[in-house]
């Protein structure tokens, strides 16, 4: 029986990373050693660091990865893609052009005889839910907005808009440690060498997201595997004997997926030059 993988949280073509173009060629590199054995492929969100299709314009670059996804599916392989936070306005163009299924919002699906619900995971945690944060998703969401600013404002400044939004958003994950960057971050020059962390786990009783699916299993109890993106942790959680949670991690320092070969799911790291797959 041939495997299904996950990955998300690769935000190829952000502006905060130094090596954009190593990490591009090594997601490539592990779907490339996957695609034979591969029957789907789940991209669950924030692929891009930022992307908006205009009818007749998509941001320039990611060839490798969108030329990988086209052999994939050419060949057969199901690649699905769950627009995240990052990449929410996207048209048909990745469809149209490399024959992968877009879904916009959460599924259950039966994969192999078992239930997953999968999700980009932003909206769910709670912790989202303050009234900045639901505004912002409101206008992300508006067809209407969308279809405003693809009439009225021109691709490359938008385009750069989003870019530098995402950048900003990262310089304020600069680790703490890094003494003369403590605090706000204003014109950093060189920010690109340093590290980035992440909001750590806070426990199974404080997670936004093990604590969306715990209440979502009370109406929901077949479901035999959550699996999120979104928070850029490595979490692997049994919330109960038959069902198990999973947070993707990220594609910048990580490097994390899961797989599942019809009887058992595996998370793991890949290692470039190691990773046996």
């Amino acid at each position: 029986m041939k495997q299904i993988y996950f990955i998300s949280d690769a935000h190829l073509g952000s502006l905060a990373l130094k090596h954009g173009r190593t990490q591009e060629r090594r997601l490539v590199n592990f779907l490339d050693q996957i695609k034979d054995k591969a029957e789907a492929v789940y991209l669950l969100g924030d692929m891009f660091d930022f992307w908006f299709e205009y009818k007749e314009l998509v941001p320039k670059g990611y060839t490798r990865f969108l030329g990988k996804l086209s052999e994939l599916t050419d060949n057969g392989v199901e690649v699905h893609y769950f627009a995240g936070n990052h990449d929410m306005w996207m048209l048909d163009y990745l469809t149209t052009e490399c024959g992968v299924i877009i879904h916009r919002r959460a599924e259950t699906l039966d994969l192999n005889g078992k239930i997953f619900y999968l999700a980009h995971g932003d909206g769910l945690d709670y912790r989202d839910r303050n009234w900045k944060t639901k505004v912002l998703f409101r206008c992300f969401h508006s067809k209407m907005l969308r279809k405003l600013v693809s009439t009225f404002i021109h691709p490359d400044r938008f385009i750069r808009f989003g870019r530098n939004w995402a950048k900003h958003s990262r310089l304020k994950r600069i680790k703490s440690d890094v003494p003369q960057f403590q605090g706000e971050v204003k014109n950093l020059v060189g920010y690109e060498s340093f590290d980035f962390e992440e909001e750590p786990y806070q426990g199974e009783e404080h997670e936004g997201l093990v604590l969306y699916a715990k209440d979502y299993l009370k109406t929901h109890p077949t479901i035999n595997y959550f699996i999120f993106g979104h928070r850029h942790i490595d979490l692997d959680l049994m919330l109960t004997h038959e069902t198990r949670l999973i947070i993707l991690g990220e594609w910048m320092s990580l490097f994390t997926y899961a797989v599942w070969d019809g009887e058992h799911l595996f998370v793991d790291n890949f290692v470039e030059g190691e990773t046996k797959l």
